[in-house]
């Protein structure tokens, strides 16, 4: 695979910029499956803004943050603004949320998102996961939603969280994981890699990494298993490579988890 980073930067260019009138909610017309197959709905949250959602998430980190009014927070690879609107309805007026991602069209996306609903604590920084333009020791708390997973190097990511992270601080995200090996037609493409599937890492080693960076109290709070479709698997196997691939031990789960700083 090429420059990955290129690559993410791109395909979520493209949904902005080719779904600019997205209907929101939870039908997957604001992209391929590949991207939507993950999302879970958040109509019902206070703080959702449809214009937001491009159904790219794998879960709902805010569910069990412990986000508190006045709290500071970070919601890493914050797209259109979706969970960074639900965190501000959180924290209040006396509270502030950062998003940061490093691509332009979501980041002009989520400033006019921001404008519209005339929110003054909100703000979206450009930047990059692994080395984040931010201050040590700013945040309360972290959010993620389906983006760590398209970061190459997670040792780096985790290691900047725990550095932007107060004392006794904490994170709650988001994301994908898998047991098992998936075919090697899966792991090298990129549309898949975008789509969160094929960047995916064994989960015991995703866990491993959040410890080996600072973290404590590492707990997984919600995980559910994903079934891609034969329609999306047809793309990438053959129908006798995709019941080898039903019948083998390979599970792809949404795990969402918090772990305090130390």
């Amino acid at each position: 695979m090429t420059d990955i980073k290129k690559i993410v930067k791109d395909k979520y260019s493209s949904i902005v910029l080719d779904n600019s009138n997205c209907c929101g909610g939870t039908t997957n017309c604001c992209g391929p499956e590949s991207y939507t197959v993950f999302s879970e709905n958040y109509e019902t949250l206070e703080g959702y803004n449809k214009d937001a959602d491009y159904n790219l998430g794998c879960g709902i980190p805010t569910e069990y943050a412990q986000i508190n009014l006045g709290d500071s927070v970070l919601d890493l690879g914050s797209g259109a603004g979706n969970d960074c609107f639900v965190a501000r309805a959180i924290v209040g007026e006396a509270g502030k949320v950062i998003g940061l991602d490093f691509t332009d069209a979501m980041i002009q996306k989520a400033n006019s998102n921001r404008d519209k609903l005339g929110y003054a604590n909100v703000e979206f920084v450009k930047g990059d996961i692994e080395s984040m333009p931010l201050l040590n020791q700013s945040f309360d708390v972290i959010i993620s939603n389906c983006v760590l997973n398209l970061v190459p190097d997670k040792d780096k990511a985790f290691a900047e969280m725990c550095r932007v992270l107060k004392p006794g601080a904490h994170f709650c995200v988001s994301d994908v994981v898998i047991t098992g090996n998936l075919p090697e037609s899966i792991k090298k493409d990129a549309e898949m890699y975008a789509g969160c599937v094929s960047g995916a890492i064994q989960k015991e080693e995703y866990l491993g990494i959040i410890s080996k960076a600072g973290f404590t109290n590492v707990v997984v709070k919600k995980e559910k298993e994903i079934r891609l479709s034969d329609e999306l698997l047809s793309a990438y196997l053959t129908n006798e490579q995709i019941l080898e691939f039903r019948n083998s031990q390979t599970g792809i789960y949404s795990i969402t988890v918090y772990a305090d700083k130390i």
